[in-house]
């Protein structure tokens, strides 16, 4: 295999790992904004945070601009850094459930790959470059064309 196809088959990888992430801080954003009430109840109980149902809609559209900024690969530094910064809190606060996670919080533990994922694509995110948009092409000299 060439240093080419290999270094091919990493961007596709990561192109796959940045669109399988951003689906999934998605649907986690979609479901604030379907059920706004269910988010209040979950940032009480695990966040310790009291907030109304309006708060919970504003942040499930934040949280769904940011997801498609990660599915596009938009500026991969702040939107890989904030979307690992906010599985990294979401994890944290399931610590008890993690502790004890076979059960009613088996769940649960689904959280650490998808925390690891995170991690990989903010470590090798200077090496996304399929499909990114805004991505200008490179001369075989490596500069910007």
């Amino acid at each position: 295999m060439t240093a080419g196809m290999k270094a091919g088959k990493i961007e596709i990888g990561l192109f796959v790992l940045r669109l399988g992430l951003g689906s999934f801080l998605l649907l986690w954003s979609v479901d604030k904004l379907v059920e706004p009430e269910t988010t209040t109840k979950i940032f009480g109980h695990f966040y310790h945070l009291t907030i109304p149902a309006n708060a919970a809609v504003v942040v499930g559209v934040l949280e769904c601009l940011l997801s498609l900024a990660i599915m596009a690969g938009l500026w991969k530094t702040w939107t890989y850094g904030l979307g690992l910064a906010l599985h990294a809190v979401s994890t944290l606060s399931t610590y008890e459930q993690l502790m004890s996670p076979f059960g009613k919080n088996h769940l649960f533990i689904a959280a650490l790959p998808v925390l690891a994922a995170f991690v990989t694509l903010f470590i090798l995110r200077e090496s996304d470059t399929f499909c990114v948009i805004g991505r200008r092409p490179v001369n075989p000299s490596g500069s910007a064309m």
